[in-house]
């Protein structure tokens, strides 16, 4: 007890200036949300603060134990949400497809498109984030802990995304292999649902019910970013100092060169190749959902004026947009779970010296692929889907806090491109299933007849 004791005392004695620092800025932060402040403009208040922190702190050689600790609290909260998160949304957002022959026809459809894109869109961002190099000059010391994957062979890959025990594979952290249970789950639940509603509607409340609950507990980890961010960055600066955390203007610079080419090529290539219409035209018709989801950062507060844009601007029958649009607010995450996990990823490994391979790379795109499915509907789907994939890949969640600073910034661009793709798949799906009218799309009279505002 003597031993606590001191030990206590020691502490105190050599980072009482640390806490007293972090409490304060941890109260002006506090009464900023009490004045409903912007969470990304406490986000950002909160990356300037811990700069400025760690530089006064470098300067004076001062200990950051005690602030550092809350970041480490923070990441640890953010890994304890990984399991159960992905395999309860998994679950509720394929099986909430109740009509088995909608899911065969426009349901695979959609989450072909869907899928398909996100996948462009995580090659992408992983090829932007090679060329850039977006933690190259920020070195940091591999995570007490943490230690190295040994390389698998091509076979071992395949077999460890095959689930053979989940509940084994759900305490050590294997998501993957979980997420792949998870989907064999949600069809079971399709195809018992549609012969036996009642067998199974106690299983789809039990899941509403899981996923209500764990919506909140993110949204109480997810407040935490701020506080979070402050600690991790303040951390960071003492150590490396101002010029070490320059490298992060790079971080946005590649992320938003990935997410244009991922709107201009893909997006005007599939509307211009596949519906054969003007793509030019198309981001006209389109540019109230751009400026609503650029602005609001929430798919959800542009579902609204999505659907009025499909219907009345795009020209895609109700049936389609009614199906298409609402699964895309919850689904379709390009930017979040393509673009971004990718940038993340690359400069995770590259920050703490971690050499990737080709295998890598692969599980990276599949893994961004599925977990995009598992965010539907999460608030702050871009940090559960990349920390997914960071565990997927064994890679530390230290380099999405160090970056969550950034974020912000980023993310107008991310839910632009999420919103805009779910106008495409609509456009596409409805083109295949001959209910765009392509007249009405060139004739031009769109009108004012779209609300800029969301509900």
């Amino acid at each position: 007890m003597k031993d606590i004791d001191n030990n206590l005392l020691s502490a105190l004695e050599t980072n009482w200036y640390g806490l007293v620092v972090s409490l304060a800025v941890f109260a002006v932060l506090f009464l900023l949300a009490r004045k409903r402040v912007g969470f990304g403009t406490r986000v950002i208040i909160g990356l300037v603060i811990g700069l400025v922190t760690g530089i006064f702190f470098q300067y004076f050689e001062f200990e950051t134990n005690a602030i550092t600790t809350f970041g480490s609290i923070y990441v640890s909260l953010i890994r304890m949400l990984v399991v159960p998160l992905v395999f309860v949304l998994v679950l509720n957002s394929i099986a909430s497809l109740t009509n088995l022959e909608a899911l065969r026809k426009i349901g695979i459809k959609t989450f072909a498109w869907f899928l398909g894109t996100t996948g462009i869109a995580s090659v992408i961002g992983l090829v932007i984030a090679l060329i850039f190099n977006p933690g190259k000059g920020i070195q940091q010391a591999v995570p007490e802990g943490f230690t190295a994957r040994e390389i698998p062979t091509f076979s071992q890959v395949i077999l460890d995304l095959v689930p053979s025990n989940p509940v084994n594979e759900a305490a050590t952290g294997k998501v993957v292999p979980l997420l792949i249970f998870a989907i064999f789950v949600a069809v079971a639940i399709i195809k018992v649902g549609s012969k036996k509603p009642e067998a199974v509607k106690p299983v789809r409340d039990l899941i509403e019910s899981l996923t209500a609950v764990l919506h909140q507990v993110v949204k109480f980890v997810i407040r935490l970013t701020p506080y979070g961010v402050f600690a991790l960055i303040a951390g960071i600066t003492a150590r490396y100092g101002w010029e070490t955390l320059q490298e992060l203007g790079s971080v946005i610079v590649a992320s938003y060169v990935a997410l244009i080419l991922h709107f201009v090529l893909v997006f005007g290539g599939l509307v211009l190749l596949v519906v054969k219409v003007n793509p030019l035209r198309f981001f006209r018709k389109v540019y109230p959902t751009i400026t609503v989801a650029f602005t609001t950062r929430s798919s959800y507060a542009t579902l609204p004026v999505n659907l009025e844009v499909i219907t009345k601007r795009l020209h895609v029958s109700p049936r389609i947009a009614s199906f298409v649009a609402p699964l895309g607010a919850s689904v379709n995450f390009n930017g979040c779970g393509g673009v971004w996990p990718a940038i993340v990823t690359v400069f995770t490994a590259q920050v703490y010296g971690i050499q990737l391979t080709l295998t890598d790379y692969i599980t990276l795109v599949l893994v961004s692929i599925i977990s995009s499915i598992g965010v539907a509907g999460v608030p702050g789907p871009a940090v559960i889907s990349t920390t997914v994939v960071l565990t997927a890949l064994g890679l530390p969640l230290e380099g999405l806090a160090i970056v969550a600073g950034v974020e912000a910034l980023i993310d107008m661009g991310r839910t632009a491109v999420n919103a805009t793709g779910t106008s495409v798949t609509a456009l596409l799906v409805a083109n295949s299933e001959g209910e765009f009218d392509r007249e009405a799309f060139n004739r031009d009279d769109d009108g004012d007849d779209v609300l800029l505002s969301p509900v």
